[in-house]
């Protein structure tokens, strides 16, 4: 390991004698009084009873936040945590009960419309609540992909604060199908985005590199040739423009991580209250007084990056047929968008 890079989990923040959260349960309403001890063995994959024991022992697991005992009876809502000193393999997974939006199913394929707020698989410090969780939960036996990683039916991913539709498949034959069509660009996706500013032209084409940040890995950047970067194209267009913020359609034509928002930074409309890329600050119009009040009172309606995948496009796996489906704009995009409306309206 070079002298200047660190481990995988201390680059991203952890601390290395730091407890990750393996586990989280919350009993159901229904749930029985039962030792503790037997109620983990039927809820988490390969654990012993002897191993359940150790982890009481040592404190490592907890009910309501507290310290427990083997003999301790769960009962309907008891949140049960349970922590090791290191992380997790991705080869474990627990089913959760996380309610899903399902907007279509077939014996291939489901379409999930994704909330804010929730990560599509477990990773470092999301070890639970993720959508891959759902899903081993509520389908069984969904085909895995990339080498063997227990991500069930994951054929691609949003970032967690992104809104909007996802494809899942059920099958072996329509996770390699799909996979197919996103390796080879022909999925249509459209994006809806709020921008700091009016794009110039209001509709175009970027076309460049993004790689990893050499200033923050968390991040991607922009770069000019492949030796720095994987080439990312998005396409875009602006619909309604409201002076200090637009609503842009963005199509894209290659799927990379953060592609979007880093391309709308690189020209300088970085995505309304994107954290990461700039958008959290006010980027246009004054820093002061009741303007910047206003926008701050918008960040909070909307407390995430402004973006939601929109629609998405392919051709099935066993009919065929090119479906196409569509979801709303979110509730707290609207609100935000609905607010500038007036607030613009009433400075003219």
């Amino acid at each position: 390991m070079a002298e200047n890079q660190l481990p995988e989990e201390l680059e991203d923040g952890f601390a290395e004698d730091e407890l990750f959260e393996h586990h989280r349960v919350v009993c159901d309403p229904g749930q029985t009084l039962l030792r503790i001890d037997k109620f983990l063995m039927s809820r988490i994959q390969n654990a012993t009873r002897s191993r359940i024991q150790y982890g009481i022992e040592a404190e490592a697991v907890r009910v309501n936040d507290k310290p427990t005992k083997a003999s301790y009876k769960v009962k309907p809502g008891d949140v049960i945590t349970i922590s090791l000193p290191h992380p997790p393999r991705e080869n474990v997974l627990i089913p959760e009960n996380i309610p899903l939006d399902i907007v279509y199913e077939d014996d291939q394929i489901l379409i999930v419309n994704k909330k804010p707020g929730m990560v599509v698989h477990p990773a470092h410090g999301n070890w639970t609540g993720t959508l891959v969780n759902a899903l081993a939960y509520h389908f069984e036996n969904l085909p895995t992909h990339r080498n063997g990683e227990i991500r069930p039916g994951l054929v691609h991913r949003i970032d967690k604060d992104t809104s909007g539709l996802l494809v899942i498949a059920k099958t072996d034959y329509a996770m390699t199908f799909m996979a197919k069509q996103f390796a080879d660009h022909t999925i249509e996706r459209t994006y809806y985005a709020i921008t700091w500013g009016t794009p110039q032209p209001k509709d175009g084409t970027i076309r460049n590199y993004l790689g990893r940040s050499t200033k923050d890995r968390k991040i991607v950047a922009t770069y000019d040739n492949e030796e720095d970067g994987k080439l990312a194209i998005t396409h875009y267009k602006t619909l309604n423009a409201y002076h200090y913020v637009a609503l842009v359609q963005c199509n894209l034509e290659t799927g990379r991580t953060h592609q979007i928002r880093a391309h709308m930074r690189s020209i300088g409309h970085p995505l309304f209250n994107d954290m990461s890329y700039g958008g959290d600050a006010v980027v246009k119009g004054t820093v002061t007084g009741k303007y910047k009040q206003f926008v701050e009172n918008c960040f909070k309606l909307l407390p995430r990056q402004a973006l939601h995948a929109k629609t998405l496009g392919f051709v099935h796996p066993t009919t065929k047929e090119f479906m196409q489906f569509d979801s709303k704009l979110p509730d707290d995009m609207q609100a935000v968008l609905d607010k500038w409306e007036r607030y613009v309206g009433e400075e003219v």
